[in-house]
Protein backbone atom coordinates (compact mmCIF):
# COMPACT_ATOMS: atom_id res chain seq x y z
CA UNK A 1 0.00 0.00 0.00
CA UNK A 2 1.24 3.30 -0.72
CA UNK A 3 1.72 5.82 2.20
CA UNK A 4 -0.06 9.29 1.72
CA UNK A 5 2.32 10.96 0.24
CA UNK A 6 2.66 8.81 -2.80
CA UNK A 7 -1.47 8.95 -3.45
CA UNK A 8 -1.47 11.24 -6.90
CA UNK A 9 -4.11 13.24 -7.00
CA UNK A 10 -5.70 13.05 -10.35
CA UNK A 11 -7.15 16.55 -11.34
CA UNK A 12 -4.43 18.46 -8.99
CA UNK A 13 -4.66 19.55 -5.56
CA UNK A 14 -6.69 22.74 -5.01
CA UNK A 15 -10.10 23.11 -7.23
CA UNK A 16 -12.61 25.31 -6.09
CA UNK A 17 -16.62 24.62 -7.06
CA UNK A 18 -16.98 27.09 -8.64
CA UNK A 19 -20.52 29.59 -8.21
CA UNK A 20 -22.53 30.45 -11.35
CA UNK A 21 -23.03 34.08 -11.26
CA UNK A 22 -26.37 35.17 -12.28
CA UNK A 23 -27.89 38.70 -12.95
CA UNK A 24 -30.07 40.91 -11.59
CA UNK A 25 -32.86 39.26 -13.97
CA UNK A 26 -30.74 35.38 -13.03
CA UNK A 27 -30.17 34.83 -16.08
CA UNK A 28 -26.12 33.88 -16.00
CA UNK A 29 -23.69 36.51 -16.20
CA UNK A 30 -21.50 35.31 -18.98
CA UNK A 31 -18.82 37.84 -18.51
CA UNK A 32 -18.96 37.36 -14.91
CA UNK A 33 -18.52 33.58 -15.58
CA UNK A 34 -14.98 33.72 -17.71
CA UNK A 35 -14.06 37.00 -14.80
CA UNK A 36 -14.73 34.16 -12.19
CA UNK A 37 -12.35 31.16 -13.93
CA UNK A 38 -9.99 33.53 -14.61
CA UNK A 39 -9.48 34.99 -11.21
CA UNK A 40 -9.31 31.27 -9.55
CA UNK A 41 -6.35 30.39 -12.37
CA UNK A 42 -4.64 33.42 -10.78
CA UNK A 43 -4.81 32.21 -7.37
CA UNK A 44 -3.03 29.46 -7.98
CA UNK A 45 -6.08 26.84 -8.46
CA UNK A 46 -5.16 23.34 -10.71
CA UNK A 47 -8.80 23.05 -11.21
CA UNK A 48 -12.23 24.42 -11.11
CA UNK A 49 -15.25 22.06 -10.41
CA UNK A 50 -18.60 23.54 -12.57
CA UNK A 51 -21.99 22.62 -12.19
CA UNK A 52 -21.98 21.50 -8.63
CA UNK A 53 -23.78 22.37 -5.38
CA UNK A 54 -22.04 25.64 -5.04
CA UNK A 55 -22.63 26.25 -8.63
CA UNK A 56 -26.70 26.08 -8.06
CA UNK A 57 -26.67 22.79 -10.09
CA UNK A 58 -30.62 22.28 -9.00
CA UNK A 59 -31.48 25.49 -10.95
CA UNK A 60 -29.61 25.83 -14.15
CA UNK A 61 -30.48 23.48 -16.99
CA UNK A 62 -28.83 21.29 -18.80
CA UNK A 63 -28.47 23.25 -21.90
CA UNK A 64 -26.79 26.29 -19.37
CA UNK A 65 -24.41 23.58 -17.86
CA UNK A 66 -22.87 22.80 -20.77
CA UNK A 67 -22.11 26.18 -21.56
CA UNK A 68 -20.78 26.53 -18.24
CA UNK A 69 -18.33 24.15 -19.12
CA UNK A 70 -17.19 25.85 -22.61
CA UNK A 71 -17.07 28.94 -21.11
CA UNK A 72 -14.96 28.01 -18.65
CA UNK A 73 -13.11 25.42 -20.81
CA UNK A 74 -12.08 28.51 -22.81
CA UNK A 75 -11.48 31.53 -20.34
CA UNK A 76 -8.50 28.81 -18.67
CA UNK A 77 -7.24 27.78 -22.05
CA UNK A 78 -6.78 24.00 -20.94
CA UNK A 79 -4.32 24.82 -18.55
CA UNK A 80 -7.03 23.73 -15.94
CA UNK A 81 -9.32 20.74 -15.67
CA UNK A 82 -12.03 21.46 -15.78
CA UNK A 83 -14.76 18.88 -13.49
CA UNK A 84 -18.08 19.04 -14.00
CA UNK A 85 -20.84 17.70 -11.97
CA UNK A 86 -23.42 15.34 -13.56
CA UNK A 87 -25.08 13.94 -11.30
CA UNK A 88 -28.71 13.82 -9.78
CA UNK A 89 -31.21 11.14 -8.44
CA UNK A 90 -31.95 9.52 -11.81
CA UNK A 91 -29.18 7.22 -13.10
CA UNK A 92 -30.66 7.99 -16.99
CA UNK A 93 -30.74 11.61 -16.75
CA UNK A 94 -27.19 11.25 -14.99
CA UNK A 95 -25.94 9.60 -18.01
CA UNK A 96 -27.29 11.96 -20.23
CA UNK A 97 -25.52 14.78 -18.54
CA UNK A 98 -22.18 12.98 -18.13
CA UNK A 99 -22.15 12.24 -21.70
CA UNK A 100 -23.24 16.13 -22.04
CA UNK A 101 -20.27 17.30 -20.64
CA UNK A 102 -17.51 15.02 -22.25
CA UNK A 103 -19.25 16.25 -25.47
CA UNK A 104 -18.60 20.04 -24.36
CA UNK A 105 -14.77 19.46 -22.62
CA UNK A 106 -14.74 18.56 -19.24
CA UNK A 107 -12.14 16.95 -18.10
CA UNK A 108 -13.32 14.89 -15.46
CA UNK A 109 -16.95 14.06 -13.77
CA UNK A 110 -18.22 14.99 -10.03
CA UNK A 111 -20.94 12.53 -9.21
CA UNK A 112 -23.27 13.22 -6.41
CA UNK A 113 -24.86 10.46 -4.27
CA UNK A 114 -28.51 10.04 -5.63
CA UNK A 115 -30.24 12.11 -2.95
CA UNK A 116 -34.01 11.94 -2.11
CA UNK A 117 -34.66 8.25 -2.82
CA UNK A 118 -32.34 6.90 -0.40
CA UNK A 119 -31.44 3.98 -2.53
CA UNK A 120 -29.40 1.15 -0.71
CA UNK A 121 -25.99 0.39 -1.09
CA UNK A 122 -26.24 -2.19 -3.63
CA UNK A 123 -28.40 0.43 -5.97
CA UNK A 124 -25.12 3.24 -5.18
CA UNK A 125 -23.07 0.98 -6.26
CA UNK A 126 -24.92 0.45 -9.44
CA UNK A 127 -25.44 4.28 -10.07
CA UNK A 128 -21.76 5.45 -10.03
CA UNK A 129 -20.94 1.78 -11.99
CA UNK A 130 -22.86 3.05 -14.55
CA UNK A 131 -21.85 6.40 -14.12
CA UNK A 132 -18.61 5.16 -14.60
CA UNK A 133 -19.16 3.17 -17.46
CA UNK A 134 -21.03 6.39 -19.44
CA UNK A 135 -18.01 8.40 -20.91
CA UNK A 136 -14.50 7.79 -21.05
CA UNK A 137 -14.03 10.79 -17.94
CA UNK A 138 -12.20 9.72 -14.84
CA UNK A 139 -14.72 10.05 -12.11
CA UNK A 140 -14.57 11.71 -8.80
CA UNK A 141 -17.31 10.65 -6.36
CA UNK A 142 -18.92 12.81 -3.97
CA UNK A 143 -19.76 11.44 -0.90
CA UNK A 144 -22.21 14.34 1.11
CA UNK A 145 -25.21 12.19 3.56
CA UNK A 146 -25.86 15.77 4.72
CA UNK A 147 -27.31 16.82 2.00
CA UNK A 148 -28.49 13.65 -0.04
CA UNK A 149 -29.70 11.67 2.78
CA UNK A 150 -27.20 8.44 2.55
CA UNK A 151 -23.85 7.82 2.85
CA UNK A 152 -21.76 5.99 0.23
CA UNK A 153 -20.80 3.56 2.98
CA UNK A 154 -16.69 2.34 3.35
CA UNK A 155 -17.07 -1.07 1.78
CA UNK A 156 -18.65 0.14 -1.23
CA UNK A 157 -16.39 2.77 -1.37
CA UNK A 158 -13.22 0.36 -1.30
CA UNK A 159 -15.43 -1.80 -3.84
CA UNK A 160 -16.27 1.36 -6.61
CA UNK A 161 -12.20 2.48 -6.37
CA UNK A 162 -11.36 -0.59 -7.87
CA UNK A 163 -13.30 0.19 -11.17
CA UNK A 164 -10.73 1.87 -12.84
CA UNK A 165 -12.33 4.84 -14.25
CA UNK A 166 -13.51 5.69 -10.50
CA UNK A 167 -10.34 7.89 -9.84
CA UNK A 168 -10.72 9.94 -6.45
CA UNK A 169 -13.68 10.85 -3.76
CA UNK A 170 -14.73 14.16 -2.56
CA UNK A 171 -15.51 14.10 0.90
CA UNK A 172 -17.78 15.60 3.00
CA UNK A 173 -19.17 12.83 5.35
CA UNK A 174 -16.95 14.16 8.17
CA UNK A 175 -16.56 10.81 9.49
CA UNK A 176 -12.96 11.28 9.62
CA UNK A 177 -12.14 7.54 11.22
CA UNK A 178 -14.30 6.04 7.89
CA UNK A 179 -11.97 7.77 5.87
CA UNK A 180 -9.09 7.29 6.98
CA UNK A 181 -9.90 3.28 6.66
CA UNK A 182 -11.11 3.97 3.07
CA UNK A 183 -7.87 5.91 2.51
CA UNK A 184 -5.60 2.45 4.24
CA UNK A 185 -7.64 0.04 2.20
CA UNK A 186 -8.26 1.12 -0.99
CA UNK A 187 -5.27 3.92 -1.44
CA UNK A 188 -7.99 6.30 -3.50
CA UNK A 189 -7.11 10.22 -3.62
CA UNK A 190 -9.45 11.46 -1.42
CA UNK A 191 -9.99 15.64 -1.65
CA UNK A 192 -11.67 17.53 1.42
CA UNK A 193 -15.06 18.75 0.84
CA UNK A 194 -15.07 20.65 3.90
CA UNK A 195 -12.71 23.40 4.57
CA UNK A 196 -12.79 23.55 7.79
CA UNK A 197 -11.64 19.97 7.65
CA UNK A 198 -8.69 20.81 4.70
CA UNK A 199 -5.80 20.73 7.01
CA UNK A 200 -6.90 17.55 8.89
CA UNK A 201 -7.57 15.35 5.54
CA UNK A 202 -4.09 15.95 4.88
CA UNK A 203 -3.13 14.67 7.75
CA UNK A 204 -4.91 11.47 7.17
CA UNK A 205 -3.89 11.14 3.94
CA UNK A 206 -5.87 13.52 1.35
CA UNK A 207 -4.74 15.21 -1.70
CA UNK A 208 -6.42 18.19 -1.84
CA UNK A 209 -9.10 20.17 -1.35
CA UNK A 210 -12.32 20.82 -3.74
CA UNK A 211 -12.80 23.92 -1.74
CA UNK A 212 -15.68 26.58 -1.70
CA UNK A 213 -13.70 29.15 0.47
CA UNK A 214 -10.95 28.50 -2.47
CA UNK A 215 -13.29 31.85 -4.15
CA UNK A 216 -12.04 34.04 -1.62
CA UNK A 217 -8.80 32.81 -0.31
CA UNK A 218 -7.57 30.43 -2.95
CA UNK A 219 -3.66 31.74 -2.84
CA UNK A 220 -3.45 30.71 0.99
CA UNK A 221 -5.36 27.39 0.60
CA UNK A 222 -2.56 27.11 -2.63
CA UNK A 223 0.23 28.23 -0.03
CA UNK A 224 -1.13 25.80 2.83
CA UNK A 225 -0.98 22.52 0.46
CA UNK A 226 2.56 23.72 -1.41
CA UNK A 227 3.99 23.57 2.65
CA UNK A 228 2.18 20.60 3.45
CA UNK A 229 3.98 18.57 0.85
CA UNK A 230 7.11 20.05 1.39
CA UNK A 231 7.04 19.19 4.61
CA UNK A 232 6.27 22.08 6.41
CA UNK A 233 3.84 21.35 8.52
CA UNK A 234 3.76 24.51 10.93
CA UNK A 235 3.72 26.85 8.23
CA UNK A 236 0.35 24.91 7.08
CA UNK A 237 -0.85 24.79 10.51
CA UNK A 238 -0.69 28.58 10.66
CA UNK A 239 -2.31 29.31 7.24
CA UNK A 240 -5.37 26.97 8.87
CA UNK A 241 -5.87 28.91 12.24
CA UNK A 242 -5.65 32.28 10.17
CA UNK A 243 -8.23 30.81 7.52
CA UNK A 244 -10.78 29.59 10.61
CA UNK A 245 -12.61 33.44 10.34
CA UNK A 246 -13.44 32.71 6.56
CA UNK A 247 -14.13 28.95 6.86
CA UNK A 248 -16.67 29.78 9.91
CA UNK A 249 -18.28 32.81 8.45
CA UNK A 250 -18.78 31.34 4.82
CA UNK A 251 -20.91 28.67 6.31
CA UNK A 252 -22.76 30.71 8.77
CA UNK A 253 -25.72 29.77 6.35
CA UNK A 254 -26.10 28.10 2.70
CA UNK A 255 -22.60 28.14 1.50
CA UNK A 256 -23.56 29.73 -2.37
CA UNK A 257 -25.58 32.20 -0.70
CA UNK A 258 -22.16 34.07 1.47
CA UNK A 259 -19.51 33.25 -1.03
CA UNK A 260 -21.70 35.30 -3.72
CA UNK A 261 -22.10 38.05 -1.29
CA UNK A 262 -18.03 37.67 -0.23
CA UNK A 263 -17.45 37.72 -4.13
CA UNK A 264 -19.50 40.76 -4.15
CA UNK A 265 -17.76 42.53 -1.45
CA UNK A 266 -14.34 41.82 -3.16
CA UNK A 267 -15.86 43.38 -6.22
CA UNK A 268 -15.48 39.99 -8.04
CA UNK A 269 -18.57 38.56 -9.77
CA UNK A 270 -20.91 36.78 -7.71
CA UNK A 271 -24.50 38.28 -8.52
CA UNK A 272 -27.86 36.76 -7.21
CA UNK A 273 -28.47 33.27 -6.42
CA UNK A 274 -31.78 31.90 -8.09
CA UNK A 275 -34.69 30.66 -5.65
CA UNK A 276 -35.24 28.21 -3.56
CA UNK A 277 -32.14 30.35 -2.61
CA UNK A 278 -32.25 33.66 -1.13
CA UNK A 279 -29.83 36.50 -1.19
CA UNK A 280 -27.84 37.47 1.55
CA UNK A 281 -29.69 39.76 4.42
CA UNK A 282 -27.49 42.96 5.45
CA UNK A 283 -27.25 41.23 8.53
CA UNK A 284 -25.50 38.20 7.27
CA UNK A 285 -23.50 40.27 5.17
CA UNK A 286 -22.33 42.73 7.86
CA UNK A 287 -21.38 39.47 9.93
CA UNK A 288 -19.84 38.28 6.71
CA UNK A 289 -17.68 41.46 6.71
CA UNK A 290 -16.22 41.13 9.68
CA UNK A 291 -15.86 37.17 9.17
CA UNK A 292 -13.45 37.82 6.13
CA UNK A 293 -11.47 40.79 7.53
CA UNK A 294 -10.95 38.41 10.73
CA UNK A 295 -9.48 36.33 7.97
CA UNK A 296 -7.06 39.11 6.94
CA UNK A 297 -9.05 39.62 4.14
CA UNK A 298 -9.55 43.41 2.87
CA UNK A 299 -12.33 44.92 1.62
Amino acid sequence: MKSPFEIRPPFGRLLTAMVTPFNDDLSIDWQGVEKLAAHLESTGHDGIVVNGTTGEAPTTSDEEKIEIIKVVKRATGGRLKIVAGAGNNETSHSIEQARMAASAGADGLLVVTPYYNKPPQAGIFAHFSAMASATELPVMLYDIPGRTGVAIESETIVRLAENPKIVALKDAKGDLASTSWVIKRSGIPVYSGDDILNLTFLAIGGVGFVSVCGHTVGARLRAMLDSWFKGDIATAQSIHHELLPVFTGTFRTQGAILTKAALNLMGLPGGKVRLPLVDATPEQISQLREDLRAGSIKI
